[in-house]
């Protein structure tokens, strides 16, 4: 009987637990959803007890599917959110998210506080609204009689964690997304809290990744069938923790992401900041290194947008099936991906999706392979920085719920005029949190050696030849469509 390890990953639609052992084979996983509210346009949030619920529910899942002993515990999920605790560790009020759009005027007079110039080399990224010192200056400005009662503030795991274990403390990882750490000391920064006028003692201890934070509660084990005491490691935010399980961990790999979000991920060895701000520099999952990282924030998303809109309740392979009878470029149909303002390489958080082009020959299906097309371009663009700032771009790895579409995986190589490759695991945030345990609990010397279980598959997604040209016209009049519209 093997020793096993478990990865949490609270992400936004659910709670995912998987189960693996050392060899990198997934012998359990448990997923279970919540609501994600939206009190108004531009706002999202979730309560903190529905994250807590949903993570009790799939670790006693895992916990009787195991076929052995779980012997630690990783953490992982979506960053970026506020999660505003009292003095008796009670949540004040539902939590913002990443895509939370509310903090535009507070993302003004942190820069003004700060300096842009500043922000960028400190923390690595400009004042953003998805970022949680925007949102904790919101709550300031808005809400004072909840900002009085602030003790504490988390990260969405984080909040998971001191459940789990009673202890308050984060990783570099996930701390690198809340625009206070100061990313080259991998601490919170003692002179962007000052400016802010924030106290140090409200947020956590930052650790690296593998480093054991805490072990389980006895009471919250038996409730969950899991051992008694056994060690909870920092984990990672989940782009990072996702990197791990996808083996992310050197320099020329890079990973594209395609979940609610998008996402390209390149591993840096230096902390190398994009000075134009238009990619993410953050702290990464493994000890003393970094990544970049290019963000849409309405990927996976944005098809779902369009079938809970145009085709309710009809499944997401009918739909691309249609979509593959359509020739690429969609009859000359566009679609701008921006539906929750956008990140990389606009940083507008009041950009707006659109259809360009429609006429009366459309159909839904075109409508579906706008919607595929225009997520690759949105991440073309982030690929292209990272060309242009210099970063190793050897091999490619797709992963995401959208990475095991066929015809989304052809799109974006074809698009990015590169191979696409994909791992065995698919489980990514949370297979890559469970990874990061084996190495807190002593079964590998290090990141890279627990990595070395990533396995890849045989297939390649080669571009297109016959579509290359195609594209290439296409992601031209892509890139004419923001400017164009951005006035209106």
């Amino acid at each position: 009987m093997t020793d096993l390890v478990a990865g949490l990953d609270i992400g936004t639609s659910g709670a995912r637990a998987i189960v693996a052992d050392l060899h990198g084979d997934v012998v359990a996983d448990a997923t279970a959803e919540y609501p994600l509210l939206t009190p108004r346009p531009g706002w999202t949030e979730q309560h903190p007890e529905e994250w807590w619920q949903a993570s009790c529910h799939v670790l006693r899942m895992v916990a009787r599917q195991a076929p052995g002993p779980i012997r630690a515990l990783g953490l992982t999920g979506q960053m970026h959110g506020s999660v505003f605790l009292d003095a008796g560790a009670r949540v004040i009020r539902p939590a913002l998210l990443w895509n939370d759009q509310r903090t535009a005027e507070q993302c003004a007079w942190i820069t003004a506080q700060v300096g842009a110039e500043r922000l960028i080399a400190l923390t690595g990224n400009p004042a953003l609204t998805g970022f949680q010192a925007p949102k904790i200056i919101w709550l300031r400005d808005t809400e004072p009689e909840h900002f009085a009662r602030v003790q504490s503030v988390l990260l969405p795991k984080d909040f998971v964690r001191l459940r789990l274990t009673g202890v308050l403390a984060t990783d570099a990882s996930d701390a690198a997304g809340t625009l206070l750490l100061d990313a080259r000391t991998r601490d919170w920064s003692a002179g962007i809290l000052a400016a802010l006028d924030l106290p140090a003692r409200w947020f956590p201890q930052v650790h690296e990744g593998p480093d054991v934070t805490g072990t389980l509660l006895p009471d919250v084990a038996a409730d969950l069938g899991l051992p008694a005491g056994i060690p909870v490691v920092a984990g990672g935010g989940d782009n990072a923790a996702a990197a791990v399980g996808t083996g992310v961990i050197r320099p020329g790999i890079v990973s594209v992401s395609i979940g609610t979000s998008g996402v390209v991920f390149a591993h840096t060895d230096q902390f190398a900041p994009d000075p134009s701000g238009r990619l993410h520099a953050f702290c990464h999952a493994v000890p003393g290194r970094y990544h970049l990282m290019g963000v849409t924030l309405a990927a996976g998303g944005a098809l779902r947008w369009l079938r809970d809109v145009v085709a309710p309740g009809v499944a997401y392979d009918l739909l691309v099936a249609e979509a593959e009878r359509v020739p690429p470029g969609a009859d000359g149909l566009l679609f701008l991906p921006y539906l929750s303002g956008e990140r990389t390489p606009h940083m507008d958080p009041d950009a707006r999706g659109a259809f360009a082009g429609l006429s009366l020959a459309h159909t839904r299906a075109h409508l579906t392979r706008a919607v595929l097309e225009g997520v690759a371009f949105s991440l073309r663009d982030a690929l292209e920085i990272m060309r242009a700032l210099g970063t190793p771009l050897e091999e490619i790895r797709a992963v995401g719920g959208g990475a095991r579409s066929p015809l989304w995986r052809s799109i974006l190589a074809t698009v990015v005029g590169a191979p696409l490759v994909r791992t065995v695991a698919e489980q990514g945030p949370a297979f890559g949190a469970a990874f990061l345990a084996a190495v807190g609990a002593g079964y590998f010397p290090d990141v890279a050696a627990a990595a070395a279980v990533v396995r890849l598959r045989d297939e390649i997604t080669a571009p297109d030849t016959a579509a290359r040209e195609r594209y290439i016209e296409q992601y031209a009049r892509y890139r004419r469509l923001y400017p164009s519209i951005r006035t209106v």
